[in-house]
């Protein structure tokens, strides 16, 4: 991503600095599990829309270091309990921290994590971005407790499937580009029209973390992973919709019940692929990326918005 590295590398480089010093503790044990943390970070996505978005409104300020820094605490908080929840041991290849230092500790570090970012926000009045990253928050939540409960069913449809991961997946993107159009502007409006278009981007990243699902095992998500966990992904779904009630049943079944076992997941993968349910699920997948730039594109043409077309294309077309 050349052109978001010329536009805001300079700036993210900065905050890592500013995120760094953010988390620091006088607990030696905490500390020393920040800076694992901070180590293994990924690509700090969500700060590069913050960046970007702020960029595009009005230009980037202090208030949009704390907005990006605010996102990737209570980023890295969820992802530190995700990983007690699901029992994982690993993230992005390395030990996760509930693996390294047990769940207790990995629980009270991401409530640590919390705690900092309510505080950043707090210390420095940035009441109404904190109200916006507490509202996504708050709809992450739900949206994984309705996937758990319809989970058990298996009867989630098209509009509860665009409901979970709405509130799940695309809250955060919203609310970081929401934060730094707000961040630069002050403005509702353009926070709102800004909070829209995250929320399209990140509804299209989860189909296309869907759609991993059904590809081959070398692009970097196990084949048929969603299956055995019985997670209702969108390609799954059009298939039980439009196939015929035998193999509605038989897929049912081995979802709920075989799906551990390798050869039956692979029956499924290949109903799937069959049924037109990969091609529908990537149709969708482009529909909301296309209406996510047409919001973009009615921002004059800079370099900025440039930077951030090329990132929204990074985060949908990736191969991994």
């Amino acid at each position: 991503m050349e052109l978001v590295d010329k536009v805001i590398g300079d700036k993210l480089a900065l905050f890592e600095k500013k995120f760094s010093e953010s988390v620091k503790s006088s607990n030696n044990m905490l500390d020393r599990i920040m800076r694992f943390i901070i180590k293994r970070k990924g690509k700090q996505m969500r700060p590069m829309f913050v960046f970007l978005a702020a960029e595009i409104a009005g230009g980037v300020n202090e208030v949009t270091y704390r907005a990006a820094s605010l996102i990737e605490l209570l980023h890295t908080a969820t992802l530190v309990h995700d990983d007690v929840v699901d029992n994982s041991m690993m993230r992005r290849n390395f030990f996760s921290i509930n693996a390294l230092w047990k769940n207790k500790v990995a629980v009270l570090v991401g409530d640590y994590l919390l705690s900092k970012g309510l505080l950043l926000s707090i210390d420095n009045g940035d009441f109404n971005i904190l109200q916006i990253t507490s509202r996504a928050v708050k709809e992450m939540s739900e949206g994984e407790l309705l996937q758990m409960e319809k989970a058990r069913k298996l009867d989630i449809d098209e509009s509860i499937y665009f409901e979970i991961i709405r509130a799940k997946t695309a809250s955060l993107l919203s609310a970081a580009c929401a934060a730094g159009a707000l961040s630069a502007t002050g403005s509702p409006e353009a926070a709102d029209k800004f909070r829209l278009f995250g929320e399209k981007v990140g509804i299209a990243f989860q189909i296309k973390d869907d759609l991993f699902d059904y590809g081959q095992d070398n692009i970097g998500k196990p084949t048929g992973i969603d299956i055995k966990e019985k997670k209702m992904t969108l390609p799954l779904i059009y298939t039980l919709q439009h196939t015929d009630k035998e193999t509605r049943r038989k897929i049912i079944y081995i979802v709920k019940n075989n799906s551990t076992d390798r050869e039956k997941v692979n029956e499924v993968i290949r109903e799937v692929q069959r049924s037109g349910g990969i091609a529908y699920a990537a149709e969708k997948m482009l529909l909301y990326k296309q209406e996510a730039l047409a919001i973009l594109r009615s921002y004059p043409g800079t370099p900025a918005r440039d930077a951030m077309e090329e990132l929204v294309n990074y985060v949908i077309d990736r191969k991994y």
